[in-house]
């Protein structure tokens, strides 16, 4: 195909991406999620957190044994962690990422076309518990997706402390690389579950997004990439890419990895495409101004039980190890504040120190 031709095949296909994005992308806070499977049973997830301001974000070990409420009523559920985990917050009121100490890996993202619909007479669950409910519960994708198309509960949304709508669908994955997207269409559950569906983005809809990805696919990622900021394009490049990076090591720059290991390499290739497709710091859209700069970027080495942190507003990348920490029902929680420009580098477990939980958002 000659350049002229793919010029004239995009012209017919962007007025449409584009009037997708203007449908659905006004109200986008944006997120990246990517799942790489590579040799030696690797399976690391990346994602970006695009947000309008400082998201206040801290880092949170909880131990297994824990009794929550679903805080959305008198009809909530309740329910005793099977799994500790290590989470990030958001707004230091729920749950926004985290891993539990199976190498089961929740990523929540922003999705405007959300519609939780009614309970159904079924338990409530607050949102801000959402992705803590799986990473206590489960072990696998699989075992998440059998018990929850069933759906115990119905999610009930509420209003973030900046006065938005929490609008969300929910991303997990594991240690075999298998994969899961829940989302509320028009008041019902969809689940999207295949290892295929490795990256997500927010609007519009996953089913969508791989839509518009197909487009892209035929036009190919080294002939040309859309390049903005808005969510579906991001998904086409992040999926480009994701394909693209080495699932072995690579001869070329094995000797600049950190010990020389194929999982430092792994690591480092994941970063950098979650990276490629964050919103440089600082970056706004005018006439769409919820479309969001990166605040942090979080991968996940599902293989090697360690979580990593990377900070748009700091030069330097930390770690929890798993390896290091008590997940026992008499343990503490612990916290790593992230707060007020607070900053680690390398392995930072032992920073973390006790601290009283923070109170996940009741619905009112």
């Amino acid at each position: 195909m000659t350049f002229l031709h793919i010029l004239k095949s995009i012209s017919l296909v962007i007025p449409t991406t584009l009037t997708l994005s203007a449908l659905f992308g006004l109200s986008v806070l944006a997120c990246t999620r990517v799942v790489y499977s590579g040799s030696d049973n690797t399976v690391i997830t990346g994602r970006s957190m695009d947000w309008k301001e400082d998201i206040r974000s801290n880092l949170w070990v909880f131990p297994r044994g824990r009794d929550r409420n679903g805080l959305a009523g008198e009809n909530s559920i309740e329910w005793k962690s099977k799994y500790g985990s290590v989470v990030v917050t958001g707004y230091d009121i729920g749950t926004a990422d985290g891993m539990n100490e199976k190498g089961l890996v929740a990523n929540l993202l922003y999705l405007a076309e959300s519609d939780y619909g009614d309970t159904q007479g079924k338990p409530t669950l607050s949102m801000s518990l959402w992705a803590q409910y799986v990473l206590d519960n489960y072990a696998t994708v699989a075992q998440a997706v059998e018990e929850l198309k069933n759906e115990p509960f119905r999610v009930i949304t509420s209003t973030l402390p900046n006065g938005s709508q929490a609008q969300l669908h929910l991303a997990i994955s594991d240690s075999s690389g298998d994969s899961a997207i829940f989302e509320y269409i028009d008041g019902k559950l969809v689940i999207h579950h295949s290892k295929e569906y490795k990256v997500v983005t927010n609007s519009p809809i996953f089913e969508k997004q791989l839509a518009l990805n197909q487009y892209w696919q035929s036009i190919g990622g080294l002939n040309f990439l859309p390049g903005t900021n808005r969510a579906a394009d991001r998904f086409a490049r992040a999926y480009f890419l994701l394909n693209s990076i080495p699932k072995q090591t690579v001869s070329n720059y094995i000797s600049a990895v950190p010990e020389q290991k194929y999982q430092n390499q792994a690591l480092a290739s994941v970063l950098s495409v979650v990276r490629s497709v964050s919103v440089p710091l600082g970056i706004t859209t005018p006439d769409q101004p919820n479309i969001a700069s990166t605040v942090w970027r979080v991968v996940a080495d599902q293989k090697n039980m360690t979580y990593y942190f990377d900070s748009a507003t700091s030069p330097n990348v930390f770690w929890i190890d798993f390896s290091q920490l008590d997940f026992s029902p008499t343990a503490s929680v612990k916290k790593l504040s992230l707060t007020d420009g607070t900053f680690y580098a390398g392995d930072a477990t032992d920073n973390l120190v006790s601290e009283t939980p923070f109170q996940f958002l009741p619905v009112e």
